[in-house]
């Protein structure tokens, strides 16, 4: 047996036991991790109004605590608006549910020329083993919710903390970290953190414009229709669609399709019209506008970002996703240098045709063989 040969056999053992360590370590604290990422981004987005605060002789941790009451304040507003709205709206709802059916059923028969019996379908739906089921699983996870439930506010606090401290030590966050760097990596490190706080800002404010923008168009519609609480609607609409990612529009719009059909089933479809129709044009219209001033990114690599954070990160990738890449579509385009074109058929879509012109000319030119 070679001399080498039990070292290497221990080396390789100690470093396969050390990979699974670093392993598990890592799976033990992914949610923590993640859990810190996202404070990171939440720190980049409040840094502007932070550096606007100190800059004019506020303490950097009082201003970081001026942000977060501001937005605490309009969190606060938010759901005590929505709350009212749910609170009257399910006790109105339970109150008025036979009558609810009773008219559902009537407009189904005269509008499809049907013959429902509305204590027939009673009976069924309250009788089948499908809602029994339901009920005796709901009642045995009630633990189960509520544990997921305290794990929830607890995730909520960490970020909380994270963010506070991230946003009130940015600079010595940032000079302990060039510290380390010699001075070109130290120039690429600040540019690459200014670029990620001017994407990730402009990310947020470009969400919080078209929130404005879906609110005010959503809360007109629905005063046109009639429809009750269509201020906070147009709120939750606003907040929901824009900071909620890929399926945002559907889940904003499912509150006020279900209180407009209390008052009536064909409100409740022009709701749904009429989303479907401002959705296209906040993606064809609005949106590019928008986000070509502040965070520059087409609107399919957005959607391929969410995708993909998705995938990779669930739903903490799929918040961090844009401005993630944006962060990189910046940092790149400040190191990657770009020519101009001088051939104007590539910019028009007509290099194609003129090449097949041309090679028919020299065709032509040499005649037959």
């Amino acid at each position: 047996m070679p001399r080498w040969l039990p070292r290497a056999f221990v080396l390789a053992l100690v470093l396969l036991g050390g990979f699974q360590i670093l392993s598990w370590a890592f799976h033990q604290t992914l949610g923590l991790l993640l859990n810190i990422l996202v404070a990171f981004f939440l720190a980049l987005a409040m840094e502007p109004a932070v550096d606007g605060l100190a800059s004019r002789g506020v303490r950097r941790g009082l201003a970081t605590g001026l942000v977060f009451l501001a937005l605490l304040v309009a969190a606060a507003g938010f759901f005590a608006a929505l709350g009212s709205v749910f609170a009257d709206q399910i006790t109105r709802i339970v109150d008025n549910l036979p009558s609810y059916v009773v008219d559902v059923v009537k407009w189904v028969n005269t509008t499809f020329h049907t013959d429902l019996d509305v204590d027939k379908l009673q009976s069924r739906f309250f009788h089948s083993d499908w809602v029994r089921g339901y009920l005796q699983s709901g009642a045995q996870n009630v633990w189960g919710i509520s544990a997921t439930l305290l794990g929830g506010i607890f995730q909520l606090l960490t970020v909380t903390l994270f963010t506070f401290y991230f946003a009130a030590e940015g600079p010595r966050l940032r000079v302990a970290l060039c510290s380390v760097l010699p001075p070109a990596r130290q120039t690429e490190v600040l540019r690459a953190w200014e670029i990620a706080v001017a994407k990730t800002g402009g990310y947020i404010y470009s969400r919080v414009l078209m929130a404005l923008v879906s609110g005010i168009a959503h809360y007109v519609f629905l005063q046109l229709l009639g429809v009750p609480y269509a201020p906070a609607l147009a709120i939750w609409i606003g907040v929901i669609s824009q900071f909620v990612p890929t399926v945002g529009t559907y889940l904003a719009g499912a509150l006020p399709m279900l209180i407009a059909f209390t008052v009536d089933p064909w409100a409740a479809l022009w709701v749904l019209a009429f989303v479907i129709v401002y959705q296209q044009f906040e993606n064809y219209v609005l949106q590019p506008r928008i986000t070509a001033k502040t965070v520059d990114i087409h609107p399919a690599v957005a959607f391929g970002s969410v995708i993909a954070g998705t995938s990779l990160m669930g739903v903490v990738g799929a918040l961090i996703a844009i401005p993630a890449t944006a962060t990189l579509q910046g940092f790149l385009g400040a190191y990657v240098k770009r020519y101009d074109v001088l051939d104007e058929r590539i910019s028009t879509g007509t290099a194609g045709s003129r090449d097949s012109r041309v090679s028919g000319d020299s065709r032509r030119m040499r005649g037959p063989r």
